[in-house]
């Protein structure tokens, strides 16, 4: 047999090692994809459906299951004939930091593997014009809270992710601009809120509203629509771009930014130094002062508006569907520009839609004929911190493409709750 020079035999160790990091992450997406409702698949089904040998698969799996990132969940009946075989599924008592900084919240919570969302706190708290020392501040106490729970509960946390709202530079952990909150060029240290143990080199920094619309894609109404806009209603309007189960980013990577879109040309001045945005007429505030909504926070605001469209307030209801037809002239340009099939509304848009659909609907009706249906235009059913939702879902799948990073890890390095 003929002996491989050094550098030509380290080539050949480093492909191989290559080909079971990408067959690691084809068992674990295989697992991730299942049906809910369907039986755990076996190994000898995960074979099947991914081309690789019963064997490949039995190596495979004994080492996700020494890594913990697999469990048996019984025996699972492949076909007909045979013996069942023993299903497989993510480990639940493996997941992510999920964190949100909002202009009127922070948030904080855990996401298991399977994308159940077992720890979730929020906490009222205006951020707007407070430096960003203090609030990660707060929002690491928050944290703390909720590891400390999740060590009580036996979880073990692997990452984090943060979502703020604004336009960020993920890779310098830099807010790029986020008017809302008075942040412009802002370096963030994220340090302090990476759980103790976690791999990966630091918190992984997103974009609110599409961190929201990665959500909505895997948790949502997203795995039924070919190409959607998620709009986001918050103090601020976000949105996201999905296409073909990806979220799009533009080359700069600040795609989606419908919450200042121009839709009146008179209109008021925004906090982004435009005129006529959205945000302008459809934002939180705005439609609050419009109601003459009045409460002390943004929460209690909300539930007064709530209060006063059931009601039937006739300047509470001519707020809404204000904001309705503007938001319908934003999703009629950008289904023109972009080829969207769909609109899906989060955020306090979701807790409005009775009332602010039928003139959504209307304006694009008006603006983009035949171009959506009434059908295509659907309220979000996630929480109000879908963020933080996308923000642990995004670093969820990092893990799985990237198993071996853990399996790396010296023994008790993530231990639970750390």
């Amino acid at each position: 047999m003929r002996r491989l020079p050094a550098d030509e035999g380290s080539q050949a160790a480093g492909r191989v090692a290559d080909v079971r990091r990408r067959n690691l992450s084809l068992v674990l997406d295989r697992i991730a994809a299942r049906d809910p409702l369907a039986p755990a698949p076996s190994r000898a089904l995960i074979a099947a459906e991914t081309g690789l040998t019963k064997a490949s698969v039995s190596s495979l799996v004994a080492d996700l299951l020494a890594a913990g990132l697999l469990t048996e969940v019984g025996l699972s009946r492949d076909g007909e004939r045979g013996r069942p075989g023993v299903g497989l599924a993510l480990n639940d008592g493996l997941g992510v930091l999920g964190l949100e900084i909002n202009v009127d919240y922070l948030a904080a919570g855990v996401v298991d593997l399977t994308g159940r969302v077992r720890i979730q706190v929020v906490e009222e708290r205006i951020n707007s014009g407070r430096g960003p020392e203090e609030v990660l501040r707060d929002l690491s106490d928050l944290s703390a809270r909720v590891l400390s729970r999740a060590g009580q509960d036996g979880l073990r946390v692997l990452a984090a992710g943060l979502a703020v709202p604004g336009l960020v530079d993920a890779e310098s952990a830099v807010v790029l601009d986020a008017p809302n909150l008075g942040w412009s060029r802002t370096p963030l240290d994220l340090a302090p809120l990476m759980p103790p143990g976690g791999r990966g080199a630091t918190v992984a920094l997103s974009n609110e509203a599409n961190s929201a619309a990665l959500a909505e894609l895997w948790y949502g109404h997203g795995p039924t629509l070919r190409a959607y806009l998620f709009i986001s209603g918050e103090v601020g309007v976000g949105g996201g771009l999905v296409f073909n189960g990806e979220l799009f980013l533009g080359p700069g990577g600040h795609a989606g930014e419908v919450g200042h879109v121009v839709v009146t040309e008179e209109g008021s001045m925004c906090s982004c130094g435009g005129r006529g945005c959205l945000e302008t007429v459809a934002g939180q505030e705005a439609v609050f002062a419009a109601a003459g909504t009045a409460g002390s926070t943004p929460a209690e605001k909300m539930e007064r508006l709530l209060t006063a469209l059931g009601g039937g307030d006739p300047a509470a209801e001519a707020a809404v569907a204000r904001a309705g037809h503007y938001l319908g002239i934003a999703a009629a340009s950008s289904a023109r520009l972009v080829d969207i099939s769909a609109v899906v509304l989060g955020g306090y848009f979701s807790r409005l839609g009775p009332w602010l659909l039928p003139a959504l609907r209307a304006s694009l009706a008006t603006h983009a004929p035949r171009l959506l249906d009434t059908a295509d235009v659907v309220l979000s059913e996630l929480p109000q911190t879908a963020a933080l939702m996308g923000a642990a879902g995004s670093c969820i799948r990092d893990v799985l493409a990237n198993p071996q990073e853990l399996m790396e890890q010296p023994p008790g390095a993530a231990s639970a709750g750390a």
